[in-house]
């Protein structure tokens, strides 16, 4: 159960499961969006999460494919790369802090995203 307090979303958690898997979610990227969906689906700290999760991989793709690019590839794939740690650890910091906080730069895409 969801409540509002001062803006911020908190997801009712005893005892921290709910906050692991929020945390597993980010920190795995694609395989911790899979493992969300299949183990936490009806739960909606751990699918906010989940869904970062997702977008953070869909990062590395792009930086993945910046990186072939002739000349200026080599250039935004370290760019993407140095983004992409940085929105990662923000991530589980906000997974472990028991709020639904939106991260920086893919909170707002993720919340997008319909299952």
């Amino acid at each position: 159960m969801a409540k509002r307090n001062a803006g911020v979303m908190r997801e009712a958690d005893s005892d921290g499961e709910t906050k692991l898997f929020a945390f597993f979610a980010t920190f795995l990227t694609i395989i911790g969006f899979a493992i969300a969906l299949l183990v936490k689906r009806d739960n909606q700290y751990v699918m906010f999460y989940a869904k970062q999760g997702l977008i953070l991989f869909i990062i590395q793709i792009i930086a993945l494919l910046a990186g072939m690019l002739p000349l200026i590839g080599k250039f935004a794939y370290w760019i993407i790369l140095v983004i992409f740690v940085v929105v990662w650890i923000m991530a589980w910091i906000n997974a472990l802090s028991g709020e639904m906080r939106n991260t920086w730069l893919i909170g707002n895409l993720a919340r997008k995203i319909r299952l």
